[in-house]
């Protein structure tokens, strides 16, 4: 494990085996109520994913929003029933502190702003769920565990992926081996497109804007995850097919990771191509989900032939009652802040790689 993240690794889990200490949380088993979650940001995948995925979960419930943007308020209110004393702007949002209606705060904004909204979140004593990417560095990654430690409250990282049970099941397959031993891997995911406008923050590098960061954590996340390794160098380049748009961010990364024992996975993230599939080449065949991490539709095929259909609901809802259960039970969260701070270091890598013609980087 590369020393960087050795530190890392030591340090969460010492905070980790402080908060066990905390005993279970009763309140919930013996009231019977649901993990209150207020979503701080109201942008496209909290109203058209997350608040209806909310609304199909078990353990958890919309409670409460943030947004900076009131003309807004009135149509979620109405939609979700959402009381005025759950309602915030970004700069009362650490109001929440003395509101037990919000057990948890998803900070769905753009990437840029991840920090800043988990620390509001973390001191004021609400558990944090923080979508992916974490942040825009190790730095800012780190400074988020710490907050959660400190102020004793859990922290997941949105990787729906890792709760999607055909992804799931592969997973397993590190381990079982149904087809030998893994040879290679293959991942890439992206959107067809021409851009955004320019001031819009998906175009912005300080906000997170760009391939690599909106979508190369899929297929980095999920390689690590299918192959339950940690990459030990990366070789990555940027293909600039639309440089009179893209003009602070980048189009299209490929990138290749290796590993300790030789293996090596073909990875690939673009916002103006479209590509969506993850596949294990092994000894005596393969597996792949196709597409990898798209809302729906990820299905698992194997070269025997077996097929494994997607799932009817969203794998929003999945994700969320399963953080939700996490706080229940005072168990371990599913994709804790360690696993997307590794994702970030091999992120800051791949474009210090891509500014040296490629050079090889170790992780």
């Amino acid at each position: 494990m590369p020393s960087v993240n050795r530190r890392q690794f030591l340090k969460y889990t010492s905070s980790m085996i402080a908060l066990s200490a905390l005993g279970s949380s009763s309140l919930y088993a013996q009231s019977g109520r649901k993990v209150g979650v207020a979503l701080v940001g109201l942008g496209n995948y909290s109203e058209s994913i997350l608040a209806p995925a909310l609304m199909a979960a078990k353990h958890c419930e919309l409670k409460g929003i943030v947004t900076g943007t009131p003309r807004k308020v009135p149509k979620w209110q109405e939609k979700y029933g959402i009381a005025d004393k759950n309602v915030y702007s970004y700069d009362t949002m650490h109001e929440a502190a003395n509101n037990p209606d919000i057990d948890v705060m998803y900070i769905v904004t753009p990437t840029g702003v991840h920090m800043k909204y988990s620390l509001i979140a973390a001191n004021a004593g609400k558990h944090v769920w923080c979508e992916k990417p974490m942040a825009m560095n190790v730095d800012q990654c780190q400074r988020i565990i710490d907050a959660c430690n400190k102020n004793k409250v859990k922290l997941s990282i949105g990787y729906r992926m890792q709760h999607e049970p055909n992804t799931i099941r592969f997973g397993q397959y590190a381990a079982s081996k149904p087809f030998g031993q893994m040879q290679s891997l293959y991942a890439r995911a992206g959107y067809a497109g021409n851009g955004f406008p320019e001031d819009y923050w998906r175009m912005k590098k300080d906000m997170g804007g760009g391939a690599m960061y909106d979508m190369g954590v899929y297929p980095l996340n999920g390689v690590r995850y299918l192959s339950k390794m940690e990459p030990i160098a990366i070789s990555a380049t940027h293909d600039k097919s639309h440089p009179h748009i893209f003009k602070e961010v980048d189009e299209t990364t490929y990138f290749t990771l290796e590993f300790a024992n030789g293996m090596q996975a073909d990875c690939g993230t673009s916002i103006v191509k479209s590509f969506n599939k993850a596949r294990v080449e092994c000894e005596k065949g393969w597996y792949e989900l196709n597409p990898m991490s798209q809302y729906s539709g990820v299905k698992g095929l194997t070269s025997n032939g077996d097929t494994f259909a997607a799932i009817s609901g969203m794998q929003q809802t999945l994700q969320m009652d399963n953080d939700a259960l996490a706080i229940i039970n005072d168990s371990p969260v599913l994709v804790p802040g360690i696993d997307g701070l590794r994702d970030i270091h091999v992120v800051e890598a791949a474009f210090k790689s891509a500014a040296d013609n490629g050079k090889r980087i170790l992780l």
